[in-house]
């Protein structure tokens, strides 16, 4: 009926109406409603009383039951007036009802300042449709506020101010046409708040330091329409807030400095168009924020002093991919964990918060940068997984000052393989930045992590092979890692040399004395050197494979000196490879 109203005819009959309640008014409005092609779209029969008479029922505190009717410039403002009250007087209303009825004014729909007790406040499936409705400043006590599937043509709507004691409120179905809606300062007690798959179309909608107290709150299916949404200041108690699958238009949508309090916070599947979202300083002392499967458009997202130290929020398989110039920012925000697993991060990401145990981003697809490294302040990170990571942008994060190693290591329930993956990524990273001593870092635990994974892979295929599969885990343990780091460090593979070229040439001394074998002068050489000088001497020549020949070795020496040879060979090789990666990179 909203979307293709365009003009309605009232006509009043002197016949008697009843209503479903079975109140009798003593004239009936014949109301038939036209679309825009004149063509007629609905009519019914209303029952009818002139305002003066709803004045006096007033006036006389009688209940007011207008279920079914049609009722004209409606104001409560005009009413005070007509018997000399002051404007902001607070009015008694008993027993109010307007289920199904029909509201029309030339200004305004006026309920402001109203007082309506502890009964139930009935506009079930009412039609406004002409004037701004308001009920600014009015209180309800402990019975239900029904506005479910009410419609409002004029979408300029003031609830602000308004104060409920306890007993639900109820906005389901509601269809507002473009227009202002003031929810600003009202309190709505204990009971449930719902506004469930209402459309607000368009327009300013102000929560502005709304408080939604305990019990449960739902915008689920809600369609804010396009322009500003402010909730900022807003305050929630002890239970549930759900916006699942609600959607925003282009307009800004503002969650700033608002306190979810003890609340389990959803908004599972939202779809947010390319406005900017702030949830900046917003707290949740205890719970889950979810906003899982959310499509965001390509406006700035907001987190930045979030206060949320106890809370586990989600933003699981939710979609980043349509601002190429988007900001993400989570700076100097507080969680127990933050989860962005399996999501498309197409825009910059600012993930430097001030304290966060888990950092998840599993399964995600980098295509910007991921900001992880401070200047001034000090991250709080314990874990970082970057698992299944396909990292086609960058990640700027530092070894030392953000401690790479420990947030790997620490991951529960992680396999070497995996680790040694997520080493692997941010080896290509550093090398992508030109960042090669991190890189270098990056390598090293890499190749650890992987010479791990495959002993544990191969022992459990075959138990037995631990036999020979250790030691030669070990082997490689000390020729490829300990000795060089991989070819990652020439010095260390300098002192490596220095080391076994020791090594052999006090062998040479101490074998010396057992007589197992000797280092003699050739022919026609002169023996002027001591058991030190030669075995030193002679250790040099073969392990730098430079041989003179004026000495050569027998007995066991002569194999001691081959596996000698063939060391320094090896690690003079790895020490040039070593240094030409170095310099060359």
């Amino acid at each position: 009926m909203l979307s293709s109203a365009n003009r309605y005819v009232v006509n009043i009959v002197d016949r008697v109406f009843v209503n479903d309640a079975g109140y009798s008014f003593p004239q009936t409005a014949i109301i038939t409603i036209y679309d825009e092609n004149q063509n007629n779209i609905f009519s019914s029969d209303y029952g009818y009383l002139p305002t003066e008479k709803i004045y006096d029922m007033i006036e006389n505190q009688i209940d007011l039951n207008f279920d079914n009717c049609y009722i004209s410039n409606f104001s409560i403002t005009a009413y005070r007036r007509s018997r000399i009250l002051h404007k902001t007087e607070i009015l008694k209303l008993q027993g109010f009802s307007a289920r199904f009825s029909f509201f029309n004014s030339n200004h305004q729909v006026d309920f402001s300042f109203v007082d309506f007790g502890d009964s139930n406040v009935n506009f079930h499936g009412a039609y406004f449709s002409n004037g701004i409705v308001t009920f600014h400043s009015s209180k309800f006590g402990t019975g239900t506020i029904d506005f479910n599937s009410s419609i409002f043509r004029n979408g300029n709507f003031d609830f602000s101010n308004v104060t409920k004691l306890s007993g639900d409120v109820n906005f389901k179905n509601v269809q507002f046409a473009r227009g202002e809606k003031n929810f600003q300062d009202s309190d709505f007690g204990t009971g449930s708040k719902s506004f469930s798959n209402t459309d607000f179309g368009g327009g300013e909608i102000k929560f502005i330091n709304t408080r939604f107290n305990d019990g449960k709150t739902s915008f689920k299916l809600t369609n804010f329409g396009d322009g500003e949404v402010d909730f900022h200041f807003s305050t929630f108690g002890n239970g549930f807030l759900s916006l699942e699958n609600a959607h925003f238009g282009s307009g800004t949508v503002d969650f700033s400095k608002v306190d979810f309090g003890y609340s389990k916070v959803n908004f599972n599947r939202a779809k947010f168009e390319n406005g900017d979202i702030s949830f900046e300083g917003a707290e949740l002392k205890k719970s889950k924020f979810t906003i899982k499967w959310v499509d965001f458009g390509s406006g700035n997202i907001n987190f930045e002093r979030a206060e949320m130290s106890t809370v586990e929020v989600s933003f699981d398989k939710a979609s980043f991919d349509k601002g190429s110039t988007s900001r993400v920012s989570f700076n100097r925000s507080k969680f127990k964990s933050l989860s962005l697993r399996s999501c498309h991060l197409d825009d910059y990401f600012d993930l430097r918060v001030s304290k966060c145990e888990v950092i998840d981003l599993s399964n995600t697809v980098v295509r910007d940068i991921i900001d992880l490294k401070t200047y001034d302040y000090k991250m709080e990170i314990d874990i970082l997984n970057m698992s299944h990571m396909r990292l086609l942008g960058m990640i700027d994060i530092d070894w030392h000052i953000n401690n790479v190693p420990a947030l790997i290591k620490h991951q529960p329930n992680s396999t070497n393989w995996i680790k040694a993956e997520q080493f692997r990524i941010l080896k290509e990273n550093f090398n992508k930045n030109g960042r090669y001593s991190d890189e270098d870092k990056a390598y090293i635990e890499f190749k650890r992590y992987e010479q791990k994974a495959i002993l544990e892979e191969r022992i459990e295929e075959n138990s037995t092979s631990a036999l020979w599969e250790y030691p030669y885990y070990w082997f490689k343990l000390l020729v490829f890692d300990k000795i060089g780091l991989y070819a990652t460090e020439p010095l260390r593979v300098m002192f490596s040399m220095a080391v076994l070229y020791v090594i052999f040439s006090l062998l040479y001394v101490v074998l010396s004395f057992t007589g197992l074998g000797d280092i003699v002068p050739n022919m026609g050489g002169h023996e002027h050197l001591s058991v030190y000088g030669k075995a030193f001497y002679f250790g040099a020549i073969t392990f730098f494979t430079i041989g003179y020949g004026d000495y050569y070795p027998i007995g066991i020496f002569r194999w001691i000196s081959s596996i000698e040879g063939f060391v320094g060979v090896f690690l003079m090789s790895y020490f040039t490879v070593a240094f030409v990666r170095k310099i060359l990179r």
